[in-house]
């Protein structure tokens, strides 16, 4: 690690607090080893090894950016109410609510090995069949998500599923006039005013309530190493509640994308494109089988795959806003300039049964 790295990795961590801790609920141990998993995003992973176990902490960024993190608490709370149901979530161990050992909330769990897919095709998958079943796992995959019996499991309180859809739009909405305070001065993007009335004219009244993910995609699920697909774990539950599974559809939905798409391309940093090869299923095919597994009419398919679309916009213009403040040091963020707009088209494309 250089010089920085060191110091923001003592930030993240006192290992002498954290042996300390894991020793009087683990058991004493000889071998113990912290690092930081550069990966992660919102919140920090660093892979403990303790004895002959693989263990993950996660916690918030340090500083006072942790005060408005996602919650790590509430993460954990919703992976230990699924141990022993059908979804697929990792071993959770412990969780800590006492800043005095690393500064922060933190919890551990059990460290998956398996395969993370991003913008590649893993070459033991590249095959028809295989490309078939992968699409088939996330699907039913999600709906066992959707299919928890959340009081069973002790998450009534989890959320407020009544209203979670119009809190939806509302709640993009206000991040786009938040990016707009400051991005309109280089150039406008009309397109999202007409969207924003469009949703909210046509929120669904009274959808189904689930247990939802948040940010169900192919990058926060992990896949066993072997073919054939199998989901091994589906991870990052920061954004989890109780609300209207067809959003979690929707949003999947929206970074899959299908022969007579204008542009593959999808979300804020691009997209699949292997996903278009022979084999893979169409979203058609996807939401056919959701339908099957859940008993779920996706009635007002075009609300929810615009509002995901949407949705990645005001992502994007949030970041386009940060780059002109000097906000932030991402190559990417500059790009939004075009990107939203181009966003913002594909979901007129969808409202207008284009795409």
């Amino acid at each position: 690690m250089s010089e920085s790295d060191d110091s923001y990795f003592e930030r993240l961590v006192d290992v002498d607090a954290l042996e300390s801790y894991l020793e009087s609920h683990l058991g004493a141990t000889d071998t113990f080893e912290v690092d930081r998993h550069a990966g992660g995003h919102s919140n920090e992973t660093l892979f403990v090894t303790w004895g002959d176990r693989d263990l993950v902490v996660r916690r918030p960024p340090p500083g006072e950016t942790a005060d408005t993190a996602h919650d790590v608490l509430r993460e954990y709370t919703v992976m230990e109410a699924l141990q022993g149901t059908d979804v697929p979530v990792p071993e959770t161990v412990l969780a800590c609510d006492d800043h005095d050992v690393i500064g922060s909330d933190f919890y551990v769990m059990v460290r998956e090995r398996g395969v993370v897919i991003r913008d590649e095709e893993p070459d033991q998958f590249a095959a028809p069949d295989h490309r078939r079943r992968l699409g088939e796992q996330m699907v039913d995959t999600l709906a066992s998500i959707h299919r928890v019996d959340y009081e069973a499991v002790g998450l009534e309180e989890f959320g407020r599923p009544d209203g979670f859809t119009q809190r939806q739009v509302d709640r993009w909405q206000r991040q786009y006039e938040w990016a707009f305070e400051v991005t309109t001065d280089e150039r406008d993007v009309p397109a999202v005013h007409e969207l924003t009335d469009w949703l909210q004219a046509n929120v669904p009244e009274d959808p189904p309530h689930a247990l939802v993910h948040g940010d169900y995609k192919l990058d926060n699920v992990m896949f066993e190493t072997s073919p054939p697909p199998t989901v091994r774990s589906v991870f990052d539950w920061e954004m989890s509640t109780l609300g209207d599974p067809f959003a979690d559809l929707g949003w999947l939905l929206s970074y899959w994308p299908d022969d007579g798409d204008q542009s593959a391309a999808v979300g804020t940093a691009g997209g699949a494109e292997f996903l278009l090869r022979d084999g893979y299923p169409t979203r058609d095919e996807l939401v056919d089988r959701y339908e099957s597994a859940t008993g779920l009419e996706f009635a007002n398919d075009r609300f929810y795959r615009a509002l995901a679309v949407y949705k990645l916009g005001a992502l994007g213009e949030m970041f386009f806003r940060r780059h002109l403040e000097g906000n932030a040091d991402d190559d990417t963020y500059p790009q939004m300039e075009e990107r939203v707009p181009t966003l913002a088209a594909r979901a007129k494309r969808i409202v207008e049964g284009e795409e």
